[in-house]
């Protein structure tokens, strides 16, 4: 996936979920729309490196968007709608070895759930079968390259999961995928501290079928791809 232009910053704040003060290269203050409704663990520490872009619509109160953010753990990408251009490349190109390659008129994105519930992040369907995913950005790092998700409880989430071992339960193919934009992080686990509701339902689900996959991202700052399958562990 090919980034847009980025410009280098230095991080002040991020505050009211949306928002984030920066100074730019020159020291000019400047304030960011921040695409992450997450808490943002680890990624926010005042003084870090940040990466940012600019929209040309007009019509936006705060035209320049939050991108990256220099961790003490690594590189992170925090807009966490990228995750999902990411994920669709990559199942065009196969790049998810488990799921396959699949031609753009086979992918649908946004997919209603179909018990009404709301919508899935992809439907994949081929000669009546049906693979329903579900996409999730992984930012928080937790120690020694593991990352965890969620980093805030979310019921959303808690609701995907249910939704999702119902479909396997029905005969259809359900899929967790984890999308770690965070590059110091090498596998992943429930954020059982910051959501024990979500970590059992979770495991429940993965034992009633659901698969759940964990896929890293690389990056340049000029393009960002999915790049390899890391573990993913329920560390009981």
């Amino acid at each position: 996936m090919k980034l847009p232009d980025l410009q280098a910053g230095t991080l002040v704040r991020r505050y009211k979920r949306f928002l984030a003060d920066i100074l730019d290269a020159q020291g000019k203050p400047l304030t960011l729309h921040c695409p992450n409704t997450g808490a943002m663990t680890g990624c926010v520490e005042p003084g870090s490196a940040v990466y940012y872009s600019r929209s040309d619509n007009a019509k936006r109160k705060y035209p320049h968007t939050l991108e990256f953010v220099n961790s003490a753990h690594g590189l992170v990408g925090v807009n966490t709608g990228r995750a999902n251009r990411l994920v669709e490349e990559a199942l065009l190109t196969g790049a998810i070895a488990e799921l396959g390659q699949w031609p753009a008129e086979q992918i649908q994105a946004e997919a209603r759930i179909p018990s009404g519930a709301g919508r899935f992040d992809f439907l994949l369907s081929r000669d009546r079968k049906q693979v329903f995913i579900e996409v999730k950005s992984v930012t928080l790092h937790l120690a020694d390259g593991l990352g965890a998700f969620p980093d805030a409880v979310s019921a959303r989430a808690l609701k995907h999961v249910a939704e999702l071992q119902s479909l396997v339960q029905q005969g259809a193919r359900g899929v967790l995928l984890f999308c770690v934009q965070h590059l110091g992080i090498q596998s992943v686990s429930p954020a059982t501290h910051v959501d024990p509701e979500y970590a059992e339902a979770l495991k429940i689900a993965s034992g009633k079928g659901v698969e759940i996959l964990a896929y890293a991202c690389k990056t340049d700052l000029l393009n960002m791809d999915i790049s390899h399958r890391i573990g993913f562990d329920f560390h009981d």
